[in-house]
């Protein structure tokens, strides 16, 4: 099937707008008691900043959106927007499903988000110099030592090795909620292969074609432009002149839950998508095979977990990666992205140290805030989480995607019993934070027939190259689909939104053309369908 925007054949349309407000879309909607909504205000009035959105959503009438809601679910069906959960008996490739109403954020809160993210992203980066080099901190003891060379992410193999270009986090997706003060805080940081973008770009691409008059007029930041900058900040860290860099994305296969997002993003940059046996090293370099003979590779977009890359370096079993892939890198003669060893970075229980990280390294205070943790391994800390697992959420360290999860407050006594047991055995691999209320946003209630308040997180993506970092506006909002539940997760029901970052007053209208059009990058106008399948491989659905 073709893959590209809905056509006249799945529906594109003008919705008919209401004289009066008061029975559309947002008709008897009450945010929820306790959480801060992102559209209305404590007063149920729509946020000063996006009452010209809402009042524009408002006057749909809900069968004009039900109608609208349907469309978009075709869309996402026809262009194969999909993942899949391993955890599903049945294997099945599931849609994630799109909210049309959008998530907004203004150019104030938007700032400041950005500016956290680019400083954050920055010490994370040093630290990993540091861990993998001199370990100052940890001589210094401004993180404990034990903690970071007995993570499971900590890999002795990268010890002394300098990427190609100095960067190790190219691209980083930093979760993000926000408490009921209206303050964002950060939730997690994923430094290894962070998935969900190109759910940010297909969702962008469905609301422009269902609800085109909204994005018109809401003045919304593009976001369009991800797989050019992404490419350019490959481009920019290569052992080789930019203008001769060789790129590819190296996949799992077919069977991997994020396969469709590596097909997208291989083709909207222009790069080849490759597995495994596509590449192989000859004297510390990396070639593609091709029908005209081997071709130089001197930047690998890695969506494949680094315990599988390279089976001479790490497991040795893995066909998934690449003989000699280590060596070749350790030579300087190709660039990882994202960089080995990153996840000792992100690892739930050196979470904690970021904001000292982050005054050790740049001599500034943290600009977002974290949410407060405990450590199990700490005995102290450990005899609290105990004592008080029915008002806590436990994760495991080396868990994600909402697995080897407690929700306390929501939890019966045997699972309590049983992550009781669990922390008695293994305290370093469990953390510990006291439930935060998160945000709220109106959602699409396909029973109902209505919007009503659903909680929500975002992940923002940060690209950084030889240059300096580039965030992308927005990012990826997802939203927990059923009534009273904390877990966005796709793989546990969740969901997600549009995100659209309003400009500021000095920036002025800005055409978002389509994913295809001509200010995409150059394979762009490539339609062929990226296909995907469900399989046995680790999941990887954001």
């Amino acid at each position: 099937m073709a893959h590209g925007p809905p056509g006249p054949s799945s529906g594109s349309f003008t919705p008919v707008l209401l004289e009066n407000p008061g029975a559309g879309l947002f008709a008897g909607y009450t945010p929820l008691p306790g959480a801060y909504d992102e559209l209305f205000g404590r007063d149920g009035a729509p946020r000063p900043e996006f009452l010209r959105t809402a009042t524009l959503l408002g006057a749909l009438a809900p069968n004009e959106f039900a109608r609208a809601q349907q469309l978009a679910e075709l869309a996402l069906l026809n262009q194969g927007v999909t993942f899949s959960v391993y955890a599903d008996q049945r294997g099945a490739e599931k849609i994630f499903p799109l909210c049309l109403i959008p998530r907004m954020l203004s150019a104030a809160d938007w700032a400041h988000m950005e500016r956290g993210l680019e400083q954050r992203v920055r010490a994370l980066g040093l630290f990993l110099d540091d861990v993998y080099g001199d370990q100052r901190i940890l001589k210094e003891e401004r993180v404990p030592r034990d903690l970071v060379l007995g993570s499971g992410q900590y890999l002795k193999q990268v010890h002394g090795l300098r990427p190609p270009g100095g960067v190790r986090i190219h691209i980083a997706g930093v979760d993000l909620i926000r408490d009921p003060a209206g303050t964002f805080r950060v939730l997690e940081d994923n430094l290894r292969t962070p998935s969900g973008v190109s759910y940010v770009l297909e969702n962008r691409l469905i609301s422009k074609r269902v609800l085109p008059h909204l994005l018109d007029k809401a003045r919304v930041q593009r976001v369009d432009h991800y797989p050019a900058r992404l490419a350019e900040t490959l481009r920019s860290v290569s052992p080789a002149s930019p203008s001769g860099t060789s790129a590819v994305v190296l996949t799992p296969g077919p069977y991997n839950s994020a396969y469709f997002e590596h097909s997208f993003l291989a083709r909207t940059m222009g790069l080849e998508l490759v597995q495994a046996p596509d590449l192989f090293v000859d004297q510390d370099q990396v070639f593609v095979r091709t029908t005209r003979g081997p071709r130089r590779v001197h930047v690998i977009y890695r969506r494949i977990d680094e315990a599988f890359l390279d089976p001479e370096a790490f497991r040795p079993d893995s066909l998934l990666g690449v003989r000699g892939l280590m060596r070749a890198y350790a030579a300087g003669n190709v660039a990882l992205a994202n960089a080995p060893g990153n996840g000792v970075a992100d690892d739930k229980a050196v979470y904690p140290f970021v904001p000292e990280m982050i005054r050790y390294y740049l001599g500034e205070e943290p600009v977002l805030e974290q949410v407060p943790t405990y450590l199990c391994m700490r005995d102290d800390d450990r005899r609290y989480v105990l004592d008080h697992l029915e008002q806590l959420v436990v994760k495991a360290v080396d868990e994600a995607g909402g697995y080897g999860m407690l929700m306390g407050p929501q939890s019966t006594a045997a699972q309590r019993d049983e992550f009781r047991a669990r922390i008695q055995a293994t305290p370093r691999r469990y953390i510990a934070q006291h439930r935060v209320e998160l945000s709220t946003s109106p959602t699409w209630d396909p029973t109902a027939k209505t919007a009503v308040p659903r909680r929500l997180d975002l992940r923002p993506y940060v690209l950084t190259g030889r240059d300096g970092a580039w965030v992308l506006p927005g990012g990826l909002t997802r939203v927990a689909l059923v009534a009273g539940s904390y877990v966005v997760n796709s793989s546990q029901g969740g969901g997600s939104k549009d995100t659209w970052v309003l400009k500021g007053p000095g920036e002025g209208a800005q055409r978002t053309p389509s994913i295809g059009g001509s200010d995409a990058s150059p394979a762009a106008a490539n339609n062929d369908p990226p296909g995907a399948a469900p399989g046995p491989a680790p999941p990887e659905a954001p």
